[in-house]
């Protein structure tokens, strides 16, 4: 991975969600974002594509306020952010994480879309540096904005070229799924000088294993 001396697109940068079906999922206006400290509750298993989800035992769907990866070391706050004619709006910073408002909000039981730096130029390595050395079973941990704790499981890690992002795969990373869904996304592989970017994509997925 490359830090380069300007600032890093943490996002699907340069790549058009035009045309991708995204629910929207618009919660209240942004507050205060806080690291997120809480300990998780016993997992639960989900079944096979979705046939026995995670029973999600919370008053009313919630913004997510922070995220916590002990694996990779991560614990940061989450910022609220848009996707703008189709086009996923960049972090506000190197160690915030966004999540990107028309995608799902805990407890909805979808797909819940975040985007991370991978680098800055400043500081060197930003807040998902590490997130491609997840494997399958890591935790992740996301603290919603009324204290539920969400337990996520690592399903999968995938580099995609940007070629690669097509309508299709586009849709298959940020679009609904079977079961709740984390997905979070940071930039990698090559670092192309001419036009400023990484040329890939990491994109993490994980599925609910519990809420307490």
């Amino acid at each position: 991975m490359y830090v380069t001396r300007r600032a890093l697109p943490g996002t699907l940068l340069a790549v058009v969600l035009a045309g991708v079906p995204l629910a929207s999922h618009a919660g209240p206006a942004p507050s205060t974002q806080r690291p997120m400290t809480s300990s998780n509750g016993p997992a639960l298993q989900t079944g096979p594509l979705g046939l026995n989800p995670v029973s999600i035992d919370v008053d009313a769907p919630q913004p997510p306020v922070g995220i916590r990866i002990p694996a990779v070391a991560i614990d940061a706050a989450i910022e609220q952010n848009r996707i703008v004619d189709g086009t996923m709006l960049d972090p506000s910073g190197p160690w915030v994480v966004s999540w990107y408002r028309e995608t799902a909000q805990l407890g909805e039981g979808n797909n819940t879309v975040m985007a991370g730096c991978l680098g800055h130029w400043d500081i060197g390595p930003a807040v998902f540096f590490d997130l491609a050395a997840l494997n399958e079973g890591d935790e992740i941990h996301v603290e919603g904005e009324s204290d539920d704790v969400f337990t996520y499981e690592v399903t999968w890690v995938r580099l995609y070229l940007l070629e690669e992002l097509t309508s299709q795969a586009i849709a298959e990373i940020v679009g609904s799924t079977l079961v709740a869904s984390l997905t979070l996304i940071t930039c990698g592989g090559e670092f192309d000088e001419a036009s400023g970017q990484y040329l890939s994509r990491y994109v993490v997925r994980a599925e609910l294993v519990s809420s307490t």
